[in-house]
């Protein structure tokens, strides 16, 4: 049985192809590219106001193989089928609902292949619309200890114009929790690299820029504050702090 790391090798011509047409009429631009952790255990935050064109984005800009933890509906082909025709009426209104009717040959073996081969090269599926994520936690503790980098997005994909944020939404507690633990229960300093990702909110083959601003890395013992809450506490706020204040670099710059 091939390991995740040999899959991602057997699948990459096909990811490579799948992140030039997410990303088409797009430019790249990447500031701080120089404070990617490039071998050893690593978690990448950011924010996700883009949908697939964010994961297409760190596909392209990140330097190593890298484990994402994503919404458990895309593992099912009847699920994953029903968030494509949810996102293209989403950004696209009423010609959404028209390309989804035009793309279904097109789109059919897209799901297929997707959902089909997800699990495969490593991805954690999470559920969304429940409290209990421990099953994901302890795969991401797990794939940390083999040494892999995994990238949590903070975010449902979208822009949300009524939030205070509406490009950086409130940061979940899942990649504190897990820094912590490795700090505390296995020893591992893991390095918490944030970014910011502004342009994937454009739509799908519209030209422009995606600008991405890569952060120092973060660790969560620079943040005990106390017991595990209060510390898991102080650092997703910390986590949340940076990505935003990146992200405001990217868009005053």
């Amino acid at each position: 049985m091939l390991s995740f790391e040999e899959e991602l090798k057997r699948f990459e011509p096909v990811i490579r192809g799948m992140v030039r047409f997410a990303l088409l009429g797009k430019k790249i631009i990447v500031r701080g590219e120089e404070n990617f952790i490039r071998e050893g255990p690593n978690i990448i935050v950011g924010n996700h106001c883009g949908s697939f064109k964010d994961v297409a984005t760190v596909l392209r800009v990140i330097p190593r193989p890298i484990f994402f933890t994503a919404n458990k509906q895309v593992f099912t082909k009847e699920e994953l089928n029903f968030l494509v025709k949810k996102h293209l009426k989403r950004h696209l209104k009423n010609f959404g609902a028209m390309l989804n009717f035009l793309l279904i040959p097109f789109k059919s073996l897209f799901v297929r292949y997707v959902s089909s081969n997800i699990a495969k090269i490593g991805t954690i599926p999470v559920d969304l619309y429940s409290q209990g994520k421990r099953g994901a936690v302890l795969r991401c503790q797990e794939y940390l200890k083999a040494g892999r980098a995994i990238i949590a997005l903070q975010g449902r994909g979208s822009v949300v114009p009524q939030d205070p944020n509406p490009y950086v939404k409130t940061f979940g507690r899942g990649t504190s929790i897990i820094a912590y633990n490795m700090n505390e229960q296995y020893g591992i300093r893991v390095p918490v690299t944030p970014l910011a990702i502004y342009g994937t909110q454009l739509p799908f083959i519209i030209p422009g820029k995606v600008l991405v601003n890569v952060g120092s890395p973060m660790y969560i013992a620079d943040h005990l504050a106390g017991g595990f809450e209060e510390s898991v506490e102080c650092f997703k706020n910390a986590l949340e702090a940076t990505v935003l204040k990146l992200f405001l670099e990217l868009i005053r710059s």
